[in-house]
């Protein structure tokens, strides 16, 4: 049974970023067809918070209040602030660079790591963010004088902002989340999140035509808040426990690609040149950030 565990996490992690990568273009088509980015955000976190407090009844695990408390902050960061940027920037731009833009994450995370966690720089670290910034840069550039389906710039700004929000929450609150079951956590960060967004989010939903959406569209909501968010972040955690994190970074690729090529093929999105540029840099900047090595690995290798 011990040799399954690899394997399962291999099929977990890839189930779930694929999972990720249908989740632009299925957004995208639902928001195009009656379902906005405030109602699909409401629906979203709604429906997580649901599912998590069930999935909870089989997890015998209790979270102190105080750390209950704490889980707010984390669900501003790591839900409210990530999800509305990243649904609203998906409603204006393509799903091709909103999917592209989730790949820049790890570089946040390490500039942020740098300022708040004293993690050293290294050569290897800087030449990734700056070869990171360049693609970015330049993926939103191409976007600036561009189609619906080619991208939008201030979609791909808020897109971009997600990340940094969600890089931001890992940086703060990692040492504490890593002490639950993520469906603990998550049962708590969704219904702080669902606090936090349907008191202004409410009565826009109660105004939706339901009659007048079509079943695909209901189908897309759907997807979007059992595979695009319950499984895909169960799933993710599986594979993260057990694979190194270097195995985990590469399956990040993964969700661009699949996103890319759905789009694509369904019309949503063209891919361009100067999008394939951009990627390129981006793909890059990442590796080398993840390739270098923390402050952890550098102590352990002076023992």
């Amino acid at each position: 049974m011990g040799n399954n565990k690899p394997l399962q996490a291999h099929l977990s992690l890839l189930s779930a970023e694929i999972f990720w990568g249908l989740l632009a273009p299925i957004g995208k088509d639902a928001m195009l067809h009656g379902v906005d980015n405030i109602t699909l955000v409401s629906f979203r976190v709604t429906g997580a918070a649901l599912l998590f407090w069930i999935a909870s009844l089989f997890v015998k695990e209790r979270m102190p209040w105080r750390h209950v408390l704490f889980m707010a902050g984390a669900a501003l960061l790591g839900v409210v602030f990530n999800q509305c940027l990243y649904t609203f920037g998906l409603s204006y731009t393509s799903p091709v660079n909103a999917s592209i833009v989730t790949t820049s994450m790890p570089i946040f995370a390490m500039v942020l790591s740098f300022f708040i966690l004293r993690e050293p720089l290294t050569w290897m670290k800087v030449g990734g963010v700056l070869i990171g910034c360049v693609g970015a840069v330049s993926l939103i550039l191409s976007s600036a004088h561009s189609g619906g389906k080619t991208g939008n710039i201030w979609g791909d700004l808020m897109c971009m902002g997600a990340q940094l929000s969600f890089a931001l929450y890992l940086t703060i609150y990692n040492p504490l989340i890593r002490r639950y079951n993520v469906v603990t956590v998550n049962k708590w960060m969704f219904t702080w999140s669902c606090v936090f967004i349907l008191p202004f989010s409410g009565s826009h939903v109660a105004l939706l035509p339901v009659d007048a959406i079509a079943a695909k569209t209901w189908a897309e909501v759907f997807y979007v808040v059992v595979f695009g968010t319950f499984l895909s972040y169960l799933l993710a955690v599986v594979g993260q426990r057990i694979l190194r994190p270097t195995v985990v970074s590469v399956y990040n690729y993964v969700q661009p690609v699949v996103s890319v090529i759905v789009s694509v093929l369904t019309g949503l999105s063209i891919f361009t040149v100067p999008q394939g540029i951009a990627v390129i840099f981006i793909f890059s900047g990442v590796w080398l950030v993840i390739k270098s090595k923390s402050k952890r690995d550098m102590e352990t290798q002076k023992k």
